[in-house]
């Protein structure tokens, strides 16, 4: 038996060596075959040479380099794509997912058979109360539109190597990976915890990253924005209705009066929900569009420990 464990990195530096220590001992004590994959999400920091220093100590330990910042997606999918375990497990460098809980994952799904074993957050870690309100409306419309309840869920998952070809099968690039592994909708078991304060103050993700990760995620699950559309067109088609009858009673009543302010609202309102409109089918052409250049996720520009083709082979 061999276990994958995939850790996503951006700017982590102060953080990899302790992460992949606490990791690695938690591995030993459960004396099975192990490998570690980092990937190195293009950080600006001192990330890189440390994985460097590090892959001298762990010969378990593959670190590969992203040549730019590609997302959190990518830095997952190339970790699964290099994974040769029987079960892989993602989680973070920044130590808030606890490295102890990998014991019971894998219990689970050894002697369980779960074929996923997912981190559940039973609160919240520290945040601001604006990110806090975007979360829980973000995860309530998601679980609204899409019929996936992820509410409470993370990245912190152990898959098995059946949910991971399936993942890696799927043909679309906009990946979200919460949703996606819901989505595949294999056995399940939660493991739960407490997010440790992050080692840096503040989250790497700003306010603008989470909301077009949070656009991006729903139009990817959600036809329904489209078909807010038809409902938009059917209430201003009663709305004209309507007040086409009142216009045309007091014309025929002879109570007509000039009609001009309501025909500028009346421009007004259609105007505003045509544009609308168009920007929600703009957002699923964008979708179309990203998908149809087929560009790679991600270019790897390193990767330590060298191999050779030799050993490749």
């Amino acid at each position: 038996m061999l276990i994958s464990v995939i850790i996503p990195a951006y700017n982590e530096a102060k953080g990899l060596k302790s992460c992949m220590e606490q990791t690695v001992n938690i591995l030993k004590d459960l004396e099975i075959s192990y490998e570690i994959i980092v990937t190195d999400d293009g950080s600006t920091d001192n990330s890189w040479n440390i994985l460097q220093d590090i892959t001298k100590d762990y010969s378990a330990l593959t670190a590969i380099r992203f040549s730019r910042n590609f997302g959190k997606e990518a830095a997952i999918i190339a970790g699964l794509t290099q994974a040769a375990g029987d079960a892989a497990i993602v989680m973070d460098a920044d130590m808030q997912h606890p490295p102890k809980l990998l014991t019971e994952m894998i219990r689970l799904w050894e002697k369980e058979n779960f074929l996923i074993v997912e981190g559940v957050k039973e609160s919240r870690q520290k945040e601001s109360w604006l990110r806090r309100i975007g979360a829980e409306t973000f995860y309530s419309l998601f679980t609204k539109t899409s019929g996936i309840d992820i509410r409470h869920s993370t990245d912190f998952k152990l898959l098995d190597r059946i949910v991971i070809d399936q993942y890696l099968a799927l043909p679309e690039r906009g990946r979200f990976f919460r949703g996606l592994t819901a989505w595949l909708g294999f056995p399940k078991a939660s493991v739960y915890f407490v997010p440790a304060d992050r080692l840096e103050s503040g989250s790497k993700w700003s306010i603008g990253s989470l909301v077009r990760l949070a656009r991006r995620s729903l139009i990817s699950f959600t036809n329904m924005p489209l078909r807010l559309i038809t409902w938009f067109g059917l209430f201003t088609f009663i709305g004209s209705f309507v007040l086409g009858i009142q216009t045309l009673w007091n014309k025929f009543s002879g109570r007509a009066v000039d009609g001009f302010t309501t025909v500028i609202l009346i421009q007004l309102a259609l105007g505003s929900v045509i544009m609308f409109s168009l920007g929600l089918i703009g957002e699923y052409l964008a979708r179309i569009f990203e998908e149809v250049k087929c560009r790679p996720l991600y270019v790897i520009s390193d990767v330590e420990p060298k191999r050779s083709k030799k050993d490749e082979k």
